[in-house]
């Protein structure tokens, strides 16, 4: 079979057009009707100019309509790239200048018909109509009676779409994958899954969020039917187990942050024994003690661990969980798929080959970006040829290490494992020692400016009444002083970003605190596993 996603999408509707395929709360379609969908929708957007390597942004939420769009503009050799509905007007157009789309697809109702359009911004379209790239709706483009004809498998070098992220800069950046990055990453996280034509997903993550493409495309590549609910009402867990119960859902996936808000609720044991049977974590560390809660509630479920940045495409490495596996303390993200490679090194720049020993994480491979859109000085200083001889590799800021077992195993980010006082202190270690305290629920630690220096805060969200002074008694024993936080803060919860991950700005900020200019990075801590 291709790996090229489109063409295998194609394939499946020839093969089975009856099927189901994708369904919001608005409207279901087969695999036939799908295809037929995005044969409309691209011969609309090659009416208004698209050719190939051109840019289409799209405004559109977590629905049917997001993936005909994604497939059309696939379809018509363009780049697709995903905007966030939820985003602030500025970032939103930040983004769409940078990438310069031909069009910008938008979700919502057809414009009236000789109603004047000013160009005007608002809430809920924040792209400007008169000035920059043409502006369609998705009705419009549904509307469409014209078709085109099935396209070839497009060139593994041609881009396919391209994810703005932030990272650690707070400025978006275009990451651009090209179609056989897509295509690897795809079929692998569905043959390590074993995603099959019976497989039913339900989509929780936003699709502005490339962690979302780890459900939807395997999912459509395999043959499976795609579930997609609101974003929003997918936040409250009863929301997600009805989903879950009335669908038949077989696989989910998402960020750990959203697994501790599931397991918080009741409503979560009522999956037990029920059809769900795969659910694939990642884009932040798990712990441990989730995860027993997890199989505790419901035992049927078998989790993956899932790695990857966004530069390397979707995830690189997939690792099947067990009580097992977990016991010592640490949650390995496996080894990487069938064509990425991996290398450690020191601080030196040497090669990292023995296990136990931490280094930073380099990748290299079938999966790697093409590059930063517009940014060929940020592209060079990531994508890395003198690491390697003859190779090109990412570099990550991730320092992980290569257990007894072959397998790989987080430990933190670069940029996360601060020097205070002369004492190195991984940010996710003292966050899990603290879950061990009397009191507490959750908890992460954050580093901010500290008069100057780094400072560390704990925000912790208490199981009870509990003071400030009673969480630092009790890190106390069970940390040494030059590991205690600088700050303990109260609230009621841990906030979410739009991708599902703890939003640590809004946590520092709501605290009156601010990030440090420039943290420190060393890049080995012991291994502590």
């Amino acid at each position: 079979m291709s790996t090229d996603v489109l063409a295998t999408v194609l394939h499946q509707a020839e093969d089975g057009p009856g099927l189901p395929a994708v369904s919001d709360l608005d409207r279901a379609l087969s695999y036939g009707q799908l295809v037929e969908e995005a044969a409309h929708w691209a011969a609309g957007l090659e009416a208004l100019g698209v050719t190939e390597g051109d840019r289409v942004a799209l405004l559109v939420p977590n629905s049917v309509d997001f993936v005909v769009a994604a497939l059309a503009t696939l379809w018509v050799g363009a780049i697709f790239v995903p905007l966030a509905v939820t985003d602030p007007k500025a970032r939103v157009e930040a983004i769409v200048a940078d990438c310069s789309p031909t069009v910008v697809v938008v979700g919502g109702e057809p414009d009236n018909e000789g109603q004047e359009d000013d160009g005007a911004t608002g809430a809920d379209d924040p792209v400007p109509s008169r000035r920059g790239p043409a502006r369609v709706r998705c009705a419009d483009l549904a509307a469409s009676e014209a078709t085109m004809a099935p396209p070839g498998a497009a060139p593994a070098e041609r881009p396919a779409y391209a994810i703005y992220t932030s990272g650690t800069t707070g400025t978006p950046k275009g990451v651009l994958i090209t179609h056989g990055a897509f295509g690897a990453a795809v079929r692998a996280t569905a043959e390590v899954l074993g995603l099959d034509r019976s497989t039913r997903t339900l989509c929780v993550s936003p699709f502005h969020f490339d962690g979302s493409f780890a459900t939807l495309f395997p999912t459509l590549f395999a043959g499976g039917a795609v579930v997609i609910r609101p974003r929003e009402a997918l936040l409250f867990p009863r929301t997600f187990v009805r989903a879950v119960q009335r669908e038949g859902i077989t696989y989910t996936g998402f960020s750990p942050s959203y697994l501790k808000l599931l397991l918080a609720s009741p409503q979560f044991s009522e999956l037990a024994g029920g059809t769900l049977g795969i659910i694939a974590l990642g884009g932040e560390a798990t712990a441990p003690a989730d995860l027993r809660a997890l199989w505790a509630a419901a035992p049927q479920i078998r989790v993956f661990n899932r790695y990857g940045p966004t530069e390397t495409t979707i995830a690189v490495t997939h690792i099947e969980l067990t009580p097992q596996l977990v016991a010592g303390g640490t949650v390995p993200i496996g080894s990487p798929h069938p064509g990425v490679t991996f290398h450690l090194v020191d601080e030196a720049g040497q090669p990292v080959d023995e296990p136990g020993r931490i280094g930073e994480l380099y990748i290299g491979g079938d999966q790697l970006m093409a590059g930063y859109w517009g940014a060929p000085d940020l592209s060079a200083r990531v994508l890395r040829t003198d690491v390697v001889a003859g190779t090109t590799v990412y570099r990550t800021g991730d320092l992980v290490y290569r257990d007894e077992g072959g397998e790989y195993v987080y430990v933190d980010r670069a940029d996360r494992v601060v020097k205070r006082s002369g004492v190195r202190i991984s940010l996710i270690e003292l966050a899990d020692a603290m879950h061990g305290v009397p009191g507490v629920s959750d908890v992460t630690c954050v580093v901010y400016d500290k008069d100057g220096q780094v400072g560390i805060a704990a925000f912790v969200v208490a199981e009870g009444p509990v003071s400030r002074l009673e969480l630092r008694q009790g890190a106390l024993r069970r940390l040494p002083d030059t590991m205690l936080p600088d700050r303990f803060e109260l609230v009621d919860e841990l906030p979410l970003t739009s991708s599902g991950k703890l939003d640590e700005r809004r946590l520092l900020s709501e605290a009156g605190l601010h990030p440090p200019g420039a943290p420190a990075a060393p890049m080995a801590v012991p291994c502590t596993a």
